[in-house]
């Protein structure tokens, strides 16, 4: 794969979801998938805000069976904001989806069941103007590809996922978004440039069942890292065995550190050394949970020494660092105060909703 500096974004559709639009350039969106029971349609609702709230922009719910399908209605009347149906084997369920307002349909082409089926639910879907996305994974590869390739074939994802566009294109329906993901980060990572290479629709990255918090986040940043950093991504989604609160926040980091997202605080903070004299790791861990809800650019350093601290936080719009007792609030790379080290958390934070005219609460 020749690789060229800087890289490009893949100039993709562009195809919207409710009020997002993903694809053609726009910023990548962030998405998370609802872990209540869905026919629990007050929990549901509660936990699909929350994820709003912590800066996820589209949410996706499980619809198991009619009884859940029910509540769609009600759950789109309480929420305005994008919801996508995540529909396995019974097609009817997307119809369904469909009727209730959601703002796109999830099918996986490996457990859909027969290509009328999918005919049925694309008539439908471009009649209400609804987008669809093409789900591959590793768990529900068709028979047929899985005997030609095996499980953790790129090609075998890729093929998958043509197949199903070769049928909503014949029904002259485009508003499609794909995902090719994989638990494995080498078959996923080349799936979607397989995948790239053959056509222009909007791509939904993810590594399937990554694992727990800890692993699946490493496993998950560097999968979903690697593709991003070639050009490759319109819209993300980790995927954790944990509060789905803390996919949400790994995304934004992934994009934070991919230089993808355009908002929001950035902490920066020194790994600690002999030379730190300060309780650096709770500081740090404070002052990055107080700043998460603010949407200003900011990027903010926490250093645990005043020997490297000034350096090390030159690249930081704000900063501090401390030990002995003392410590200094550093801007753009200078020294402009002179602070005791008890005071460094307040200074800091009070110089951070100066900077973005954005309250913070404090404990």
């Amino acid at each position: 794969m020749e690789l060229n500096y800087p890289i490009k974004r893949r100039q993709s559709r562009a195809v919207r979801i409710g009020d997002v639009i993903i694809g053609g350039g726009f910023p990548i969106a962030i998405q998370s998938m609802t872990t209540t029971d869905t026919r629990d349609v007050k929990a549901t609702v509660c936990q699909a805000r929350q994820l709003f709230d912590a800066g996820c922009d589209i949410v996706r719910l499980s619809v198991l069976n009619q009884e859940a399908a029910g509540g769609l209605r009600t759950i789109r009347d309480q929420i305005n904001r994008p919801l996508v149906a995540d529909i396995h084997f019974q097609h009817k369920l997307a119809l369904a989806a469909i009727d209730a307002g959601f703002d796109k349909i999830r099918i996986n082409p490996g457990n859909i069941g027969a290509e009328w089926k999918v005919r049925e639910v694309a008539r439908a879907a471009k009649e209400a103007e609804v987008p669809i996305r093409i789900g591959v994974n590793s768990g529900s590869l068709p028979k047929d590809l899985l005997k030609k390739y095996g499980h953790d074939n790129p090609q075998a994802f890729c093929e998958a996922a043509l197949r199903e566009i070769r049928v909503l294109e014949d029904m002259d329906f485009q508003d499609i978004i794909i995902s090719v993901k994989s638990s494995s980060t080498i078959t996923t990572f080349w799936a979607y440039h397989m995948l790239a290479a053959k056509c222009e629709y909007p791509l939904h990255v993810g590594i399937t069942e990554a694992g727990i918090l800890e692993t699946g986040t490493i496993k998950s940043s560097v999968g979903i890292g690697a593709i991003l950093l070639t050009g490759l991504g319109d819209t993300i989604r980790v995927s954790l065995t944990a509060d789905p609160i803390h996919e949400v926040r790994v995304a934004k980091e992934i994009l934070s550190s991919c230089a993808l997202k355009t908002e929001g605080v950035e902490v920066i903070s020194c790994p600690t050394c002999g030379r730190c004299q300060i309780d650096l790791i709770p500081l740090a861990e404070s002052i990055s949970e107080k700043t998460q809800h603010i949407k200003t650019p900011l990027k903010v350093a926490v250093m645990g020494c005043t020997v490297n601290g000034p350096g090390e936080a030159a690249a930081a719009d704000v900063g501090i660092a401390g030990g002995e007792g003392k410590g200094i609030l550093i801007k753009k790379g200078k020294i402009v105060k002179h602070v005791n080290e008890a005071d460094l958390e307040t200074t800091l934070l009070d110089e951070i909703e100066a900077m973005t005219d954005e309250k913070i609460p404090r404990a």
